[in-house]
């Protein structure tokens, strides 16, 4: 899970309710570990009693927000977007700023499933770019995820 520390209300609902159905399918959540659409996410996947786990820029964990069980502190800064990403088996983007575009670029060039939702739209040399697989509803990239995590 992916996406801005600031994030507008409807993206944090977004989160929360995708945070949710993750972990009522049994995944674990990963993310930054921070605010906004990661501690929605959290905050969704905890009260459905799944797994958290906040990989942080800093090296303390208590900048981790409340709802992450497992906080990964790692000094590395924005470069733990690459942690991030490497820690996935799918990757859902909600909304987004320069640091979600550099997570899906880190995705997509590993090789790992990216669906968005009002995220960031990918061209090159000006025609669309199919790497992110789009979703209209958390309940729709839930189950993208999911599937293409599984693949």
């Amino acid at each position: 899970m992916i996406g801005p520390g600031e994030a507008a209300a409807d993206e944090l609902e977004t989160a929360e309710e995708l945070g949710r159905l993750i972990a009522e399918a049994g995944a674990a959540l990963v993310c930054g570990g921070r605010g906004g659409v990661m501690e929605a996410a959290c905050r969704g996947a905890r009260s459905a009693g799944g797994l958290t786990v906040g990989i942080l820029p800093g090296r303390d964990r208590r900048e981790a927000n409340p709802y992450v069980e497992v906080a990964i502190p790692t000094g590395l800064g924005e470069a733990r977007n690459a942690l991030v990403v490497r820690s996935a088996d799918a990757v859902v983007a909600v909304g987004g700023a320069y640091g979600t575009l550099s997570e899906i670029a880190f995705a997509l060039r590993a090789g790992t499933p990216v669906v968005g939702i009002r995220t960031w739209e990918l061209s090159r040399g000006g025609q669309p770019d199919s790497g992110v697989v789009r979703a209209d509803s958390a309940a729709e990239a839930a189950r993208a995820a999911l599937d293409l995590a599984r693949k």
